[in-house]
């Protein structure tokens, strides 16, 4: 069966068209991951899919069994609601199921007719079996499940929408999605706001899920848990993959070679002809220049490799520093509540150590503790020699929204002219006009981008980078991975991108509810030693 079929679907907003003939099937089982660069198209596809946008030519059709459930960036609540109740109404249609069959019961209790009894005993029937049939008796607890495993507090159930912040009324989103259970998902960027163990969360429920879906994600080590087909768009096309995230670029890479050589071979060719054709046009053998000619306008070209730049990005070689860059004793802060306390910790010249724990665990506060930006209420933290910071703030503030990004991203201690300002800023992947706008005009991985630039005109031995990868599509991402395990110096970062932890941590300093501890590994070992923990602690307790 299929669930949706698109076929040749184009859309344009301006003189390029954003889709030029979108076509795939989405079939019962498919977990499709779709990716592309910022700018491709990918949320424009999505709200055509649910019938928010219209193509402005081809199809997409949906099958009568197909009940879609569309995840919006942008949360939309009553006002006067509660958590809760913005929760339970995702589950609407069950509970009027459940009124429907309550009124059914008294009315056969009033009822003294016979064949009016007979007819309502049916319908109380049918609503039974459909109550049965959709859990509809464990609404409360389903309800809960889901908030539970969205981090809500139950304390905050509630607590009004409008009073949530942004992060907290896109997670309420989710949570109206999951439970109102589509057989079709469309989710766009589902583990933004979620901190790691959330996210986790959902990958496990969305892999328990019967449902087929389409969702977009910058988090590759989400869409490698979650996913079993990959769908690139490019240039207004997709192409299909088989397998997740890992698996498609595997096979794009394949793909590529092929796509080089069949492209580079048919260039030459031409070449040869077009050269055979201006040597020969008037002399004896014009009249085979001539046929060649002809067969040349006739020949199919082959397109050019379908391939996605990604930017250069690099950070220069720095000048060395002490061997201890940062040493920590007894560090303690909180503020209203304890955040964080006994951290200890040596970073020396060289590792990149990420920190991880939840949302609201305080992992930017002890970033800017260990940077002096915050004094610390216990404990003693202390910068080794000859030790220059560069700072990645995750909310860009070192950046001004009035300045052309040449001149937001000077560095205070040496003058770069103006060829060498565009340089390092291609080599971020701003170039052209780009340079010469306003900071405030750019796109959010813009402005990530223009920020890194910044980080890499400071020249920095320590790199100290609180959530780099929030707006950068997967390529970026890929290139900042890149960048930072050339790097020479120093890094310390905080991210929820877990596949960037793994390719570049050597070191992990983990917040938990109970302690703070140093892992000497990266994301991979530190799940490795959670499992270790939990498979043995049945027997410490027995």
């Amino acid at each position: 069966m299929i669930l949706l079929d698109v076929a040749d679907v184009k859309k344009r907003f301006g003189p390029e068209p954003v889709l030029a003939g979108v076509t795939f099937e989405l079939r019962p089982g498919d977990r499709v991951g779709l990716v592309g660069p910022n700018g491709s198209g990918k949320t424009t596809l999505l709200r055509i899919l649910d019938g928010k946008d219209e193509p402005d030519s081809g199809t997409c059709r949906v099958h009568a069994a197909a009940h879609l459930g569309y995840l919006e960036q942008q949360p939309d609540f009553g006002p006067q609601l509660t958590l809760y109740e913005a929760a339970r109404g995702a589950l609407a249609d069950l509970v009027s199921l459940q009124r429907e069959a309550v009124e059914a019961a008294d009315a056969i209790a009033q009822s003294t007719d016979p064949a009016e009894q007979k007819r309502l005993s049916a319908r109380w029937d049918h609503l039974q079996h459909e109550l049965h049939r959709q859990d509809a008796y464990n609404l409360e607890h389903r309800i809960e499940r889901i908030l539970d495993g969205l981090r809500f507090r139950r304390e905050s159930f509630d607590q009004p929408v409008a009073s949530l912040s942004g992060g907290e009324q896109n997670r309420l989103m989710l949570a109206k999605l999951l439970l109102a259970e589509p057989n079709v998902m469309i989710l766009d960027e589902p583990s933004n706001h979620l901190d790691i163990e959330t996210t986790e969360w959902l990958e496990s429920f969305l892999l328990e899920s019967s449902a087929a879906m389409i969702l977009v994600s910058h988090d590759r080590y989400f869409l490698d848990r979650v996913t079993n087909r990959t769908l690139e768009l490019f240039h207004g096309t997709v192409d299909s993959y088989a397998g997740n995230f890992s698996a498609y670029c595997r096979q794009k890479e394949q793909r590529l070679l092929v796509e080089r050589r069949a492209y580079e071979k048919q260039r030459i060719e031409i070449e040869k002809t077009e050269d055979f054709i201006r040597r020969n046009a008037y002399g004896q053998k014009h009249a085979q220049a001539e046929d060649r000619r002809k067969k040349l306008e006739r020949i199919e070209r082959v397109a050019p490799p379908r391939e996605i730049a990604a930017p250069a990005m690099s950070f220069p070689s720095p000048a060395r520093s002490g061997d201890i860059v940062i040493r920590a004793e007894g560090v303690a802060k909180g503020f209203d509540r304890p955040l964080f306390d006994r951290v200890n910790l040596d970073v020396t010249r060289g590792q990149c150590w990420a920190v991880l724990g939840p949302n609201g665990c305080g992992k930017t506060t002890l970033l800017r503790c260990l940077l002096g930006l915050l004094p610390p209420d216990e404990g003693r933290i202390s910068l080794g020699h000859g030790v220059m910071i560069g700072y990645f703030d995750q909310q860009l503030a070192a950046l001004d929204d009035d300045l052309p990004v040449m001149d937001a991203i000077g560095a205070k201690h040496k003058r770069l002219n103006q060829q060498q300002r565009r340089n390092l800023l291609a080599r971020f992947g701003l170039v052209g006009d780009k340079a010469l706008q306003k900071v405030g005009s750019l796109s959010g991985g813009e402005r990530c981008r223009a920020a890194l630039a910044r980080l890499a005109a400071a020249e920095a031995n320590l790199l100290v980078l609180d959530e780099p990868t929030n707006h950068l599509d997967l390529w970026a991402s890929e290139a900042l991975e890149k960048a930072i395990t050339r790097f020479d110096g120093t890094v310390l970062l905080v991210s929820h991108d877990r596949y960037l932890v793994n390719r570049v941590a050597d070191h992990l300093l983990a917040i938990e509810p109970d302690r703070v501890h140093v892992v000497e590994g990266n994301y991979d070992t530190y799940q490795m030693l959670l499992s270790r923990a939990e498979a043995e602690s049945p027997r410490r307790v027995g």
